[in-house]
């Protein structure tokens, strides 16, 4: 049984003086998908009433567009969506690959895109070796090679907020041993890549208590998870080890975290600012 969830996400941006003029984007909005269903959502910003027009994006998300034009010292974005989620259905019953199979179409088309390595997923070959010597001598199909990478990452990299920065990289991950889930979704990204596993990074939110009842809202940021490739995609994720199911909500998906990132933009004004996020994540139903 699926649930309903209303997430509210909010960005609270104060600079240390005068922005003369800023551009943004935010990727706030939950698809629409077979596993969800966004009911409502919007994106607002300020201060005041900024326009905010929609597109999507090379990988298919959301993507919500404003500038400020006027000098301001504060800018304020919040994200309101409703979304109906599905249980976890488990994997499908056909049309599963095979390492053979696999191979054959992993190296062509759009999949490429999701087996090159890029800086946010690069590990050294000594790491990516002994996770594949780990998988390989285990005769794995590739869907298990994929869930035992996932759980390797799982215990390899304690959960540890402040222990690292958007811009750590999945080595960097793995050397610390800490992390987020941004971390370990791009360092299980990483290693199902060196296996030849096609993998995609997941940026949205999850709901922590899988016994939450209606009306139960926790606090807390947004969450990261991976989609490998054996036939179809199919979510894993390595920070909580639980199914991908009706706690979490899809926002935007990508190569590594560069390319969803909650919210981005350009401005003119002094270097130093303060940024504060909170998430709420409600279950109606």
């Amino acid at each position: 049984m699926g649930w309903r969830l209303r997430i509210e996400h909010t960005t609270a941006v104060r600079y240390s003086g005068a922005v003369l003029t800023s551009f943004n984007e935010a990727r706030m909005t939950p698809l629409t998908l077979p596993s969800q269903t966004t009911l409502e959502s919007r994106v607002t910003a300020g201060p005041g009433t900024v326009p905010v027009w929609t597109y999507s994006d090379y990988w298919g998300s959301y993507v919500s567009v404003f500038d400020l034009p006027e000098a301001h010292d504060d800018l304020e974005i919040r994200a309101v969506a409703t979304v109906e989620t599905e249980s976890s259905a488990g994997l499908p019953a056909d049309g599963r690959l095979d390492w053979p199979g696999l191979r054959a179409q992993a190296g062509r088309g759009r999949l490429l895109e999701f087996v090159l390595p890029t800086t946010l997923t690069t590990v050294t070959d000594e790491v990516s070796d002994a996770a594949i010597v780990e998988i390989s001598g285990r005769s794995l199909s590739p869907d298990e090679a994929a869930a035992a990478i996932s759980a390797l990452v799982h215990d390899h990299v304690t959960y540890m907020p402040g222990a690292t920065g958007v811009r750590t990289n999945a080595q960097e991950a793995w050397d610390k041993g800490q992390g987020v889930c941004q971390d370990m979704a791009q360092l299980a990204v990483s290693l199902m890549r060196a296996a030849g596993i096609p993998a995609r990074y997941v940026s949205g939110y999850l709901h922590p208590d899988p016994e939450a009842r209606p009306g139960s809202t926790a606090i807390g940021q947004s969450h990261a998870w991976v989609e490998y490739w054996a036939g179809s995609w199919t979510p894993l994720d390595p920070t909580s080890g639980a199914a991908v199911a009706e706690r979490h909500v899809v926002v935007a998906r990508g190569r590594d975290y560069g390319d969803v990132p909650p919210l981005k933009g350009i401005y003119h004004g002094p270097p130093e600012s303060d940024m504060r996020v909170t998430v709420e994540v409600t279950r109606l139903a």
